[in-house]
């Protein structure tokens, strides 16, 4: 008998078959709505593997009901869907898919900056509205990229793909990490600075940090107030990091002149967010890694991780 396998979302047909050489699966193939947690489970109580995305909760609590399960293939970089501590004591391996993202997901933060800085969404609205009945000097101006500063907080993979991409428009780099990158300095002509310093130096202010204790409500109304009245802040990472009530007041006073926001603290985002009210705001709904190509790898390495954990071998990305 095969082991078996519950999938959380629907994937592609080639994934599906490279997990059925070996597994047994069942899936929830809707695309509108997530699993439902009662859904999930009474399917968690008989598997032996589950594949899974960061929209999933996997607490404690859903680990109690699956006594058999070996292996939570999570197909995101990010695990903080996850209970570690949990799956740890139960001798549950626990993989991600690190390292295929992070290209595109720094095409997408790149172009989240240039299109707050020069109010693309917001331009293009006016102009389908019937807005534009004339030219003035001062109509729709945005702000400069060539040659301003931008501030990276988190070097890790991604923040160095990103600051690849500012130097190709002459930008200041400056970068807060827990720990320097000599290396990348030099490579990249980067410059290590203090977090304050960063905030209050940089035109454009772009988090890259994981979402962890420490860095829940990184970036609050203290922070925001250190930020040039010109300056943009741009969210790849994930929304816990900001606080999304202070950076509303700071947006809404002029306390700061734009934000670029893909991850929000409760995904989906509600319409009625107010964030959501403001035109200074570019948001998109978590799509850093949403190219054809990046989701596939995604999600082959995710099987990969699975089907080598189910087949007791070592899978390529462990997290636990």
């Amino acid at each position: 008998m095969k082991p078996k396998v519950y999938i959380t979302r629907r994937i592609p047909d080639e994934i599906i078959a490279k997990i059925e050489t070996v597994c047994d699966i069942r899936m929830w193939d809707k695309t509108d709505i997530p699993v439902p947690r009662e859904v999930l489970e009474k399917e968690i109580a008989g598997v032996d593997g589950l594949f899974c995305l960061l929209t999933e909760t996997v607490d404690r609590g859903l680990l109690e009901k699956a006594p058999q399960l070996k292996i939570i293939s999570n197909m995101a970089v990010g695990y903080n869907n996850i209970d570690i501590e949990a799956a740890k004591e139960k001798g549950i391996t626990v993989t991600n898919t690190p390292g295929v993202l992070t290209e595109t997901t720094a095409d997408l933060t790149f172009a989240l900056l240039m299109a707050t800085a020069r109010r693309l969404i917001e331009s293009s609205d006016y102009l389908r509205e019937g807005s534009w009945k004339t030219w003035s000097p001062m109509q729709l101006t945005g702000q400069d990229i060539y040659g301003a500063t931008l501030g990276i907080i988190g070097m890790g993979r991604i923040g160095a793909s990103l600051a690849k991409r500012a130097k190709g428009f002459d930008m200041n780099v400056l970068y807060y990490n827990r720990s320097r990158k000599l290396s990348l300095e030099e490579d990249l002509n980067m410059t290590f600075v203090e977090f304050d310093f960063l905030l209050k130096e940089s035109d454009f202010v772009c988090i890259m940090t994981p979402y962890t204790p420490e860095t829940q409500d990184l970036i609050g109304a203290r922070e925001l107030s250190l930020m040039k009245k010109t300056s943009i802040l741009i969210n790849t990472a994930r929304g816990g990091i900001v606080n999304e009530d202070d950076l509303y007041s700071a947006l809404k006073s002029g306390e700061i002149w734009a934000a670029g926001l893909d991850v929000f603290e409760q995904e989906p985002i509600s319409l009625d967010h107010p964030l959501l009210t403001l035109p200074n705001v570019v948001a998109v709904p978590h799509i850093g890694s949403a190219s054809i190509k990046t989701r596939m790898k995604m999600a082959d390495l995710a099987a990969e991780n699975l089907v080598l954990a189910i087949n007791e071998q070592t899978p390529k990305h462990v997290v636990v």
